[in-house]
Order: C-alpha cells, then sequence, then structure tokens
C-alpha cells in the first residue's frame, strides 16, 4: 500500500516560521513534523510515500532525502507555484500513487490514530477519520453528510485529514485547483462513503501557538516514556 502526505500549503498562518520552512518541516518533539506520520507509515509496512509539494519545495529532499533514513522511499509531486489544494494535488500525484487505494494524511496535523486500523480497500470511493468537529471549524455541508455514518449522538463530526482513498475519487476530474470535501460530501450522500470517530490525541497545526504548545506536550510525554524506561 501506498501514501500521499498533503505538503504543498502556503502555511500563511504560520509566519514567520514559514517563510524559510514548509509547515510540514517544523520541528515537533525534536523532529519535523511530517517525520511522525512517515514513521508511523513505515511501521505499519508503507514503504513507498509521495509527498505533494508547493511552497519552499526544495526543501523537502534537503531534509528528508529519498526516504533512506527513514527505511521508505519518497517520491515528490511538485504542483509549482500554486498549491492545487487537497483535489488537485491528489490528482496531481495520481501516477505516483497508482492504481491501488492509498492511506493520505494532511502533513500538518498531529494525530494518535493507529494508522493500522486503517482499511485497505474501503468500502466505497473512500474512508475517512472524523473528529468531533473542533471549535475553530464552522460546519458546512460535509459534516452533516458525513457525521450520520458514525451512527452516534455525539454531534457534529469533520475531516481528521487521515484517511484511505480509491483513485476513482478525483481521477475524472478537471485537473487544476479544487478541494477533496465537496467530492468526499458527494460520496456520503450516495453511499460511497465509510468513516470512523477518533477521540485520541489530535491537532491541527495551524498557528504559532499550536505547534508551541504540541511542541511542549509532545517533548513532555517523550520525557516521561524514558524517565519509564529507565526506571
Amino acid at each position: 500500500m501506498r501514501a500521499l502526505i498533503f505538503a504543498a500549503g502556503l502555511g500563511e498562518r504560520m509566519r514567520p516560521l514559514t517563510l524559510t520552512t514548509p509547515k510540514p518541516l517544523l520541528p515537533v518533539g525534536g523532529k519535523p513534523l511530517i517525520c511522525w506520520h512517515i514513521e508511523r507509515l513505515r511501521g505499519i509496512g508503507v514503504h513507498d510515500i509521495v509527498i505533494n509539494t508547493s511552497w519552499l519545495a526544495p526543501r523537502f529532499p534537503e531534509v528528508l532525502g529519498d526516504g533512506a533514513a527513514f527505511g521508505v522511499r519518497l517520491h515528490y509531486s511538485y504542483e509549482g507555484e500554486t498549491p492545487l489544494e487537497t483535489g488537485g494535488g491528489m490528482l496531481r500525484a495520481l501516477p505516483l500513487l497508482g492504481d491501488a487505494p492509498f492511506i493520505a494524511i494532511n502533513g500538518d496535523i498531529w494525530s494518535t490514530h493507529p494508522l493500522d486500523t486503517l482499511p485497505r480497500e474501503p468500502v466505497g470511493l473512500a474512508h475517512v477519520v472524523l473528529i468531533p468537529l473542533p471549535g475553530f471549524r464552522k460546519p458546512g455541508a460535509f459534516e452533516s453528510a458525513a457525521s450520520p455514518l458514525l451512527r452516534t449522538d455525539a454531534g457534529l463530526h469533520t475531516l481528521a485529514g487521515i484517511g484511505v482513498y480509491r483513485p476513482e475519487l478525483v481521477r475524472d476530474q478537471v485537473p487544476g485547483k479544487f478541494s477533496i470535501t465537496p467530492l468526499l460530501t458527494a460520496a456520503a450522500e450516495s453511499g460511497r462513503l465509510s468513516a470512523g470517530k477518533h477521540d485520541g490525541e489530535w491537532e491541527d497545526v495551524g498557528t504559532p501557538e499550536r505547534l508551541a504548545a504540541l511542541d511542549a506536550r509532545v517533548f513532555a510525554a517523550a520525557q516521561q516514556d524514558l524517565s519509564a524506561t529507565n526506571r
């Protein structure tokens, strides 16, 4: 199974940190945020990982290389100076992803969701992980269509930025800049989307303050684990 990590965003809300470093390469717990995703994907047997890039694209191979240091093979899908959003980026990356279902993860999130629970073959066009709607997000058509898939009365849920997708979801779209969310909404409405719920740790690293808080939290947890190991 292959995987796609979305890493092409401009990171405008994270400036000045992202003026010289793409958001997925900002450090969390002593290493770039994207490295946590790469290591977790390798941990479930994914060895071919596509990273879509745009803003400061050369920085990714400079920092990550070809993936050999992580025990994987990294492939880069360059979108040009203007990011193509999730849908356009996924479509552009399809030649590197092949014809089988693949995992896709947002490069600017942090999550403890167990990737080994993701289905290798989604029932419909995609399987997505949902989280309770954060306070900083407004509900829309997707939340109304997808939340009932969980068969819970716990309220609205939204995309966690983790899922398994069939190439057919975007293959027939016109190349260019577009979001994947309307396609997922349509899939949910037509019964071709499945979903799982994540109640564990999750963070959208969308501001410098969130990044600093996450970095401190991850570092503290690592220190606790180290102390427990040395007892």
